[in-house]
Parts: C-alpha cells; structure tokens; sequence
C-alpha cells in the first residue's frame, strides 16, 4: 500500500529562489529560516541529457526566530530576499535577509586534508615530544567533498521596517537593502553604519494615503553603479549615491490615480507592488501600471510614453501605439477615462534585455515580448 507524501509543514515553503551570475548554483530560501543550494550537473558522456539536474550542494540554517523585547515584537526567521555576490575567487558568497538582519555568508569548498604533522597525532592531539624522532613533510590527502558555510558578517538594527528587498552594486563592494519607507546604502565590510536614504514628507501632500503611497516596492541599481532606481505607488525616482537627501528626478507614473485612492484602499489595490527596470545606457526607465499599460521615461529629453500590453495590439509585427489616460475635459477618439481603467489588469513585473533594446513584460498569464522597430522588422 503506498502512503502519500505528508503535506509540508510551514517551515518548508519556499519564500525566495535565486540564481547565482552563471546559472551553475541556485539558492532558495524558506520560512523555517533555512538556506538550500542547489548544484547543476556537468554533463556526462553516459547520460548526455542529465545536465540541466539540479542537486542538493549545500544546507544551512540562516536565521533563527528572534524576540524584541524593545518593541514587544517577534521576528520571524522567514528568508525574504536571497542575493548572490560576483564570484572574486574560488569560494562563493550571498547575502540572505529575513524582515530585520542581513546576513553575509560564505561557501568554500574541501576535498583534501592535510596528514603527516609532526607534533600533532590523527586526532589533532599534540604528541609527547620525546617520541618524535624524526621530522617529516605533511601532505595533501583526497578526502569526500565537504562544503564549509561560514558567516563573515551580521548587518543588524539598520531597518525599522521589514526588508522588502536587497540589491547588489556593480562595484562588488556595497549593496542596498530597502524596507517600506526607506533605502540603506552598506558597505560589505562595515556593518554598524549605512547611508539613508529617505525623501522627506511634504506637509502640503500629507493624506491617510500618505505612508501607503510612498512605500517603495522596487529599487535597482544602474548599470553604471552611480545612481539607483525606486519604485512607489504612484511614482519612479532616480537617486544619486551621492545625494542621500532627496531624489534627482521625479517621474509621474498614473498621478490621475490620487483622487481614486480610497477605492483602490478598498479593493486592496493599493497594496500591489509594482517593479522597475533601466535600459542597458540607463538613459530610459520602464515601469507598469494597470489596464495592463506600461510607462516609459526618457531621462535625456524628458519625453514619457504610455504603451498596452495586450492581445488586441500586440499582434506578431504590429506597431504599437501610445495610449493617453483622460482626466475629464475634452477627450480625443483613442484616449481612455480614468473610470475605464481595469484594475485587475496590471503590470507587475517588467524586464529589460542588458544589451538590446527588447523588453518583458508580464500581464497577468501572458508574456509579451517587444523588439525596436529601428532595429528589427519584428515588434
């Protein structure tokens, strides 16, 4: 009689998955706190068609449950964002985040141990030195591979909001780490300081809306490493790492939206997470936003474009056409009215290719590709 599987505890459900720069390693995170690594097989000449597997490589306890008892609060140890570092020699390293601590690690690997010593017996016991005779040159003996996590460094009490999310510099040596409200700018050999970067509120806007609307659900470093990008509900802002006081450019994504916010309170809307992508120059921003429309910014010239993901005018070779969203008043024959907009279409998740002017976007269950017509006959 076969007995079914048990059904997961909560512990095992995954909460994050991460590839390494190459592909060959892969992490995934997990509410009980734990870290699993995953190893791609080489291809072999018996069984050509087994590369691709993935196996376990690597297992560790990340986080543990905590308790602050300044604020009477209980942290989970639930792995929020995995991020992999640029691999600098042989060992590995990734940054791993529950909602309050971020967690620098490292993995190496041993496949041979040293044998032979002089004053040490097997076991590592020093020897009654009356009985070495003679001295002899240790040596490298092959042993089972054995993979060795350590943690180098603990970045802690930086946030006092959960941590949504964590990105790494081009420059290999900082990382940002973002929570509702703010941005933390760290180095990854300092742990008890980082630059903060928080725009200040403007009296004059303040509204029951006000936190909700601001909290940032995306942030992205330039390819360039010199500014960084960030995501709230109604806005994209560009930020030099060198002004951590206020953002250098503002973008209006969907302003038509802020007389609309109690009913996108009341339909949770309100609460979606809307990403955000650079262009391979940084010279353009891509964001989403709902009818399944998308935006786009050209920092250089300042012009802004709306653009719609869908079936109807994403046919094979079709040019796609800007869209315009009206605010009463006189209406051309293709613009829409903000209270036809369809709330339950919208563009979460956005990718821009590194090189090439081809974009991703995901729609719900579709996923629509677009290629430059100046480069391409294909759209």
């Amino acid at each position: 009689v076969s007995v079914p599987p048990p059904p997961p505890t909560t512990a095992d459900i995954i909460s994050t998955v991460e590839f390494n720069h190459t592909g060959e390693l892969l992490a995934t995170g997990d509410k009980g706190g734990r870290v699993v690594i995953f190893q791609r097989e080489p291809e072999s000449k018996n069984a050509p068609h087994s590369q691709g597997e993935y196996d376990v490589y690597s297992t560790f306890q990340s986080h543990e449950p905590e308790f602050d008892y300044l604020k009477s609060l209980e942290i989970e140890e639930k792995i929020n964002k995995i991020k992999w570092l640029p691999q600098q020699n042989a060992a590995h390293s990734l940054l791993s985040t529950n909602d309050k601590t971020i967690k620098l690690w490292k993995i190496t690997e041993r496949d041979k141990r040293p044998e032979g010593y002089n004053l040490k017996d097997e076991e590592g016991k020093l020897k009654d030195l009356s009985t070495v005779t003679s001295l002899q040159v240790p040596v490298l003996k092959p042993m089972d591979l054995m993979v060795e996590v350590s943690p180098r460094r603990v970045f802690a009490n930086g946030h006092t909001y959960h941590i949504n999310s964590i990105s790494v510099n081009s420059d290999c040596e900082t990382y940002m780490s973002a929570d509702d409200l703010r941005i933390n700018l760290w180095h990854l050999a300092i742990t008890d300081r980082s630059f903060i970067f928080e725009e200040p509120e403007d009296p004059s806007n303040r509204s029951f809306f006000s936190e909700i609307i601001s909290s940032v659900s995306d942030v992205k470093f330039s390819h360039s490493g010199r500014y960084m990008l960030t995501r709230d509900y109604l806005t994209v802002k560009v930020w030099d790492l060198n002004m951590e006081a206020r953002p250098i450019e503002t973008y209006q994504v969907h302003d038509y939206l802020r007389s609309k916010l109690c009913s996108l309170y009341e339909n949770d809307c309100i609460f979606d997470k809307f990403e955000c992508a650079w262009n391979g120059s940084d010279s353009v921003i891509m964001t989403g936003a709902y009818n399944n429309f998308f935006r786009m910014f050209d920092r250089n010239t300042k012009r802004d474009v709306t653009l719609e993901a869908s079936r109807e005018s994403s046919k094979p070779r079709a040019v796609l056409k800007p869209r315009r969203v009206c605010v009463g008043g006189k209406r051309r024959r293709d613009d829409i009215s903000v209270d036809s907009l369809d709330f339950t279409k919208k563009i979460l998740h956005t990718a821009w290719h590194p090189a090439e002017n081809i974009i991703a976007i995901a729609a719900t269950n579709n996923l629509y590709i677009f290629q430059d017509k100046v480069n391409s006959d294909m759209h």
